[in-house]
């Protein structure tokens, strides 16, 4: 098979592409890489030696390419599918990378540093920085909910590259801090995004990995790990 990924099923950084493949029905060789392996981890390092997931190899084009963004933008030119998630008019393009990053740098990096910091030991935790996070987190939803006004997806009535973002990212932050009475649009936006078959299948695959998840009792019902009996 042409395309290999190297991801983990957890990671919400790999959601992001996942849901892009899968939304476009792209086959792919789906390549589970365990960190704390070192024969796996290995194999990462030599692709790409900064060592980060996910990583795309497309052996047919000789090509190596790590970063979410600009994975789902070779994808969208080199394996174009149903479903463009980046569009040709320049000027929606630059709307679409704006909201995918929005969600990259004010969604994703802040929930990871508030995951982060629950599994530094007791005397490296900082309140400070977690309620930063928080803040932050807070001030993306509300400029969410008001792009969203008239929308269906971020950026209109199609499916792009930054919803792939959005999806795992909005995931997680709501576990962290819930979305509000205020953010009646986005609640909305989250439950389309969820149901959306692509990103479905990227959580019905990260399942038996949601236990590793430091709050997966603050996940939707249908995702918590199931409690061993007493």
């Amino acid at each position: 098979m042409s395309l290999i990924l190297y991801n983990h099923p957890l990671a919400s950084f790999c959601h992001k592409v996942l849901m892009a493949l899968y939304e476009n029905e792209t086959p792919f060789e789906n390549l589970v890489i365990d960190l704390g392996s070192a024969e796996s981890r290995a194999s990462l390092t030599r692709l790409w030696p900064i060592t980060k997931f996910p990583v795309l190899r497309d052996e047919a084009l000789d090509s190596t390419v790590p970063e979410t963004s600009i994975i789902i933008e070779y994808l969208d030119q080199h394996y174009p599918g149903t479903t463009p998630l980046l569009p040709p008019d320049p000027t929606d393009a630059l709307c679409v990378r704006l909201w995918d990053r929005f969600f990259d740098q004010y969604v994703q990096d802040p929930m990871q540093k508030i995951v982060a910091d629950v599994n530094q030991a007791e005397k490296d935790r900082s309140p400070k920085n977690v309620a930063d996070a928080q803040a932050l987190l807070r001030t993306a939803y509300g400029m969410i909910e008001k792009q969203l006004e008239g929308k269906l997806w971020i950026t209109g009535d199609s499916l792009t590259m930054a919803d792939c973002a959005a999806a795992p990212a909005l995931f997680y932050a709501e576990t962290l801090v819930p979305f509000g009475e205020e953010h009646a649009k986005l609640k909305a936006y989250y439950r389309r995004l969820i149901e959306r078959p692509s990103f479905a299948r990227v959580l019905k695959e990260a399942e038996p990995y949601f236990h590793m998840y430091p709050y997966s009792d603050r996940l939707p019902e249908q995702f918590r790990p199931e409690k061993p009996n007493a």
